[in-house]
Parts: C-alpha cells; structure tokens; sequence
C-alpha cells in the first residue's frame, strides 16, 4: 500500500510540474511577442525644412510615433527674432517658391481654425507659435495622440502633409489660418 501512495504521490507532483513547465513557457512567449509589438509601435521620420519667400529660414524636425503619441520636435535657423507660426498643411508640395503649393492647412474634420485643444475648435494642423531668439533660432516640441505616422485612419495621418513655418505670429482666432503670414520654410512629411 506504501509503494502504491508513493507511486500516486510522484505521478501526481509529475503532472503538476509538467504543467507548470507549460503555464511558464506561455508567459515567456506572450512576452515576446509583447516585444516584437513594441518594435512595430515605433515609428521616425526626419525631414529637412526648405527656404521659401526669399528667405534664409531653414532646419530639421523630427516626428517620432511611440504608443500612439506623435512627438514633433523642431529645431530652426535663419527666422527675424520674435514670434513665429507652424503648421501642418494639407499636401506634401513644397515646389512652389511661396510655398503655397502645399495648401491650406490640414483641417480632415472641418473644424474652425484655432488655438490646439480650444473648445470652439482647431485644424488638426493648428500647431500653434514659437519663439525665435535674437540669433534668429527656434525650437519646438510638441506632442499629441491625435496624429498618426502612416496609420490607416486619413484624419490621423500625418504622411503626405507639409509643415510651413510662417514669417508671423498665429493669431489663433482669424479665418482660415489666423494671419500669420507669409510661408518661411516648407518640408513635406514623407518617408
């Protein structure tokens, strides 16, 4: 009778140790594949920023997607010191030497023009000002899940746009485009 609880008792923690061996072989291939997700979650464009209107306004952004946020970070030379605008417009066109070949601003779902995040409304191209220092350079950064990189959804995606830095302040109110100006920089926002 020993020999048979003996018996019992080892296939029993057997079992038990087997299917745990199975419940930590799932856990570790979730993981990975968590990861692998991770990898396709991230992405990063480059682009360079073009003088337009006879002007010497140049640089490069930076739009990174991680987890559903878009981060742009611009970095700018060559602006009068003061008060500048940036905008995402509606087509990557940058050919033309006004810079208004890339459109108006990108505004997919028909909002008034405004201050980003105002009730009353904002292009989803309404980025909004920056300050440029006494040497003529500015940055910004700015960050927003209401943008996607390449993504399916057409009032989300950024691919195909431009972005205009203008010679002005947005005024964040006057229709369609808050009087900023004239178009200093252009660069589309292509891979």
């Amino acid at each position: 009778m020993k020999k048979i609880s003996c018996l019992v008792i080892t296939l029993a923690l057997s079992i038990l140790a087997c299917k745990n061996d199975k419940e930590k072989t799932k856990t570790v291939e979730e993981e990975v594949v968590l990861t692998e997700e991770k990898v396709e979650i991230s992405k990063k464009i480059k682009i360079a920023l073009n003088a337009k209107s006879n002007t010497n306004v140049a640089g490069n952004i930076v739009f990174k997607e991680d987890h559903g946020t878009v981060t742009m970070v611009a970095i700018i030379d060559g602006l009068e010191p003061g008060n500048h605008a940036i905008h995402i417009h509606q087509t990557a066109d940058c050919t033309s030497d006004d810079g208004k070949s890339a459109g108006g601003h990108w505004n997919p779902t028909a909002q008034p023009h405004g201050k980003w995040g105002a009730a009353e409304g904002y292009h989803k191209g309404d980025i909004g000002n920056f300050t440029a220092d006494e040497n003529g350079n500015g940055t910004i950064t700015f960050s927003t899940d209401e943008w996607c990189i390449g993504c399916e959804d057409e009032n989300k995606n950024i691919l195909g746009k431009a972005i205009i830095v203008h010679a002005g302040a947005d005024d964040l109110t006057s229709q369609p485009s808050g009087a900023a100006g004239a178009r200093v920089s252009c660069a589309g926002i292509i891979k």
